[in-house]
């Protein structure tokens, strides 16, 4: 058994340890706040957005959009993976990497070609471990991700796709259900589907029938398409950060709040131990005085 400084020693760190932890809370606690009011005030954006690009693709022009037009042969895929920058934030990023790992194997076993930008500094490390082919990367995006840090990144793969290079565009992202529950989501988003999953997980379809929709384009259809289609892209992007950051606060702050209440427990325990390891010392020495004093 430790004797009694060592238990006091081990007491002090899980005392210190459990502070931090608790600071950590209360930090992630306020973060995350701010964190989910963003999230949900682009929600509503993002999904007018998509029902117009529906809108577009059903509509009577005589230019149809690359990013409208599902292509015949996959040959090569380009993913955007959002992780988080820091840990401590319980298994939110290895949920999504385990996500990740299950379709990249898929994809490989298929013979298809996966070029990868990386949205985090944890997706990134894992993608550098894996041997993917990482085309671009943005780590370090703070506590509120900002457009032009994301712009470059994704421009890399929108790019490719526009070349011919890349026939798929995929997103593997943390969305934020609430506080308590965070979910790994993959999803196509280029060429765009013609359904996509809430926030809450149900699975919605445009409903938009054949030549009911149509659009007067100025200057033509060609340039004003070009520009909505990338500002699209960029705003799901964008959206998925901004899920993926609520997500990494509400799952920091309940880590943290479990390792506070387990340092707790630690902490009884070894109190606990303490006092019976000082109690047989105090019961051993009064034996030996009781056994000196009989011998005397």
């Amino acid at each position: 058994m430790a004797g009694s400084k060592e238990i006091r020693n081990k007491i002090k760190s899980v005392q210190s340890t459990r502070k931090i932890t608790k600071a950590m809370e209360m930090v992630a606690a306020s973060k995350m706040k701010k964190a989910q009011e963003r999230m949900r005030a682009t929600r509503p954006y993002l999904e007018k957005a998509f029902n117009i690009a529906m809108h577009i693709a059903k509509a009577n022009t005589e230019y149809k959009h690359p990013f409208l037009t599902p292509r015949e042969a996959v040959k090569r895929i380009g993913v955007i993976l959002v992780t988080t920058d820091k840990g401590l934030c319980g298994g939110l990023n290895t949920n999504v990497l385990r996500l990740v790992t299950q379709q990249h194997k898929e994809w490989r076993g298929k013979g298809l070609e996966v070029d990868y930008v990386a949205l985090g500094q944890k997706g990134l490390g894992f993608l550098q471990r894996l041997g993917a082919n990482v085309v671009s990367s943005a780590v370090q995006l703070g506590d509120r991700p900002h457009l032009d840090r994301l712009v470059g990144s994704v421009k890399v793969l929108i790019d490719e796709y526009l070349a011919g290079t890349v026939d798929e565009i995929h997103v593997f992202y943390t969305n934020f259900v609430n506080t308590m529950r965070q979910e790994s989501r993959h999803g196509r988003i280029v060429p765009i589907p013609d359904r996509y999953r809430t926030p809450t997980g149900e699975v919605r379809q445009v409903e938009v029938s054949d030549g009911a929709w149509d659009y007067l384009y100025e200057p033509d259809a060609r340039e004003l398409l070009d520009g909505m289609m990338r500002r699209y892209t960029e705003a799901i992007v964008f959206q998925m950060v901004n899920e993926n950051m609520a997500s990494e606060q509400s799952a920091r702050m309940v880590a943290m709040k479990a390792a506070s209440d387990n340092a707790g427990k630690i902490i009884q325990e070894l109190q606990l131990i303490y006092n019976k390891t000082r109690q047989a010392a105090i019961t051993k020495e009064l034996s030996e005085i009781v056994a000196g004093a009989a011998a005397v």
